[in-house]
């Protein structure tokens, strides 16, 4: 029975050395101190994403499939004319409704159900155009071949690592002149950063209304503005005497 003792007594051995670094680490000794602090960045968009549809109204559920098939060919033409990749283009809702008249003013007492009138077809399209300086241009454009639906437009950036960066790097500077500053009015020292997490980072601007004039003398005016890059930190770090 011995041998058997021994190598069971070995095996719990190893398995104590083995789990030794583990449990060697220390949790930190001194006082903690946590902060959150941002970093933010302005940049120019280069690219708008805007919706633009057409809506079609027909006695009978294919002939309004079909209007609105025809719009939507010519708007897509004009898209493309106006230097529009295919790529750039996606259908973002397809919806067909019936119409009804519910007889306002009728006596709701005559109990008479609603009248069938038609149905209504709608098409929508997301469209990415790069060319900031043709935006009102392509608007107009699209409006003319077809389209009576304008309904929001955001900008963004097409690549925005190096502002979103930026962002990161003004935020960490922050939290260690924060904790710097904290440190010395205390009358400690910074040990070591114990943890480092993020939060926000890049959002494309929100979606605002866009309006359609039925006659177009001039380009309708589109104002990118800028956009506003956020990124958000919290640490924690160990101080000591």
């Amino acid at each position: 029975m011995k041998p058997i003792l021994s190598a069971a007594a070995a095996a719990l051995a190893l398995m104590l050395t083995a789990s030794a670094p583990a449990m060697a680490e220390e949790p930190p000794h001194g006082p903690l101190l946590t902060l959150s602090a941002y970093g933010e960045t302005h940049a120019a968009p280069d690219l708008a994403t805007i919706t633009l549809g057409v809506t079609s109204q027909a006695k009978t559920a294919q002939a309004a499939m079909r209007a609105n098939a025809d719009r939507m060919s010519g708007l897509v033409a004009a898209l493309k004319r106006q230097g529009v990749a295919e790529k750039d283009i996606q259908t973002s809702n397809l919806n067909l409704q019936p119409q009804y008249d519910y007889h306002q003013g009728v006596s709701s007492a005559s109990g008479q159900p609603p009248t069938l009138t038609g149905y209504q077809a709608s098409n929508d399209v997301s469209v990415t155009v790069y060319d900031l300086a043709r935006l009102g241009q392509t608007v107009d454009a699209v409006v003319a071949g077809g389209a009576n639906q304008v309904s929001g437009i955001s900008f963004g950036l097409k690549d925005p690592q190096t502002t979103e960066d930026a962002a990161r790097v003004q935020a960490v500077q922050r939290l260690q002149r924060e904790a710097a500053l904290y440190a010395k009015a205390t009358g400690l020292h910074i040990k070591a950063l114990r943890n480092l997490s993020e939060g926000g980072g890049y959002t494309p601007s929100p979606v605002r209304p866009m309006m359609m004039s039925a006659k177009v003398a001039a380009p309708t005016p589109v104002e990118a503005g800028q956009l506003d890059l956020r990124v958000d930190v919290s640490a924690t770090y160990e101080l000591e005497p």
